[in-house]
């Protein structure tokens, strides 16, 4: 089996039969000493099925998959433009309004998408954003660096996905539920994580975008493995493709330059355990799972499973009676965002 230390990302190949006959283990990385837990019951249970590096068709698996994706991945999902140029001028502290305004006023598509958000319930603006300069003084560079990711994220991730056999649209509304989420939860842990949160939640599940057409290759065998393992999309994708959206999430962010502590977290949203002490990760997941308890999950085919972990509860120092809460806010503001953006 395969591991990899999510603190530097060296990966390490043990050989099956010194694997331990536990559910869990732990071993320091002998590259940086850090922690390196892994939950072998989920790895044992899909033991055999991993696809070799080429399968019978012919398609590739595995490493080679996962190198010919990193290779092209800016030609499979290149940032949009005018996102790529605001990260760069907002990164910049020479740079001022004047710079920002000009790059969204030279797309107009998503300068109008802007003001629509802009004027949502969302924001609390409702009505008086007339103009990008407007947007920029009322609202200030974070939110408006949110707005211009939700708008120029929109359009990739409204697509139907056939090989997953997500109808358009699914993925956009978990992608914003789970952003709401995030930010909802950063709000009560860590305030000034919010920006992030949104942020991150909203690009979590990018890597399924860029895995659907492999997917869409190998489609019934695919399903065959969802039924196999009452849903678990995870163990479906490992035993097919040799990798899992989330590790694609992880190569499409470095491609996009997002920080590396994010990336671990989008990398470890669905175990967070492994990104030990990175708050976003927890917070990812909690989101993630709140936002199938909304019925904004990724399908009725897959895993429903809406249990957080109770580490991540721990962690957040989330309450049970919270979560209710949230997710009425997460429901509300998903409609609200969604009619900003139509």
């Amino acid at each position: 089996m395969r591991v990899e230390c999510a603190n530097c990302h060296k990966t390490y190949n043990i050989p099956d039969e010194k694997l331990p006959d536990k559910k869990h283990v732990v071993f320091e990385c002998p590259a940086c000493k850090a922690k390196i837990k892994v939950d072998l019951s989920s790895i044992k249970a899909g033991k055999g099925s991993a696809p070799p590096d080429r399968d019978h068709q012919g398609f590739a698996g595995g490493e080679t998959l996962k190198k010919e994706i990193a290779k092209n991945l800016k030609v499979l999902l290149p940032m949009p433009h005018v996102m790529l140029k605001a990260r760069e001028i907002m990164s910049d502290p020479n740079s001022g309004f004047e710079e920002i305004s000009k790059v969204l006023i030279a797309d107009p598509a998503i300068a109008a998408e802007v003001l629509k958000l802009a004027n949502s319930p969302y924001y609390g603006m409702s009505g008086k954003v007339s103009s990008i300069n407007q947007a920029i003084i009322l609202l200030g560079i974070d939110i408006l660096l949110q707005m211009i990711t939700v708008a120029g994220t929109s359009k990739m991730m409204d697509n139907r996905l056939k090989g997953y056999g997500l109808d358009s649209g699914v993925l956009w509304r978990h992608s914003i539920a789970v952003a709401v989420g995030s930010r909802i939860i950063a709000a009560r842990k860590n305030p000034k994580l919010g920006n992030d949160a949104f942020s991150a939640g909203l690009i979590h599940d990018m890597g399924k975008i860029i895995l659907d057409p492999y997917i869409s290759k190998r489609k019934e065998l695919f399903f065959e493995c969802l039924e196999k393992n009452n849903g678990d999309l995870l163990l479906a994708e490992r035993q097919v493709l040799g990798l899992d959206h989330s590790e694609i999430a992880y190569e499409l962010c470095s491609s996009w330059k997002i920080p590396e502590w994010q990336a671990v977290a989008i990398r470890h949203h669905h175990n967070p355990s492994l990104a030990e002490e990175n708050e976003l990760a927890h917070i990812l997941h909690a989101a993630d799972k709140i936002s199938m308890k909304c019925d904004l999950g990724t399908g009725e085919t897959f895993v429903s499973d809406v249990d957080i972990e109770e580490k991540t509860m721990g962690f957040l120092g989330l309450k049970e009676e919270e979560i209710g809460k949230i997710t009425e806010e997460v429901l509300d503001a998903v409609e609200i965002i969604e009619e900003g953006t139509l």
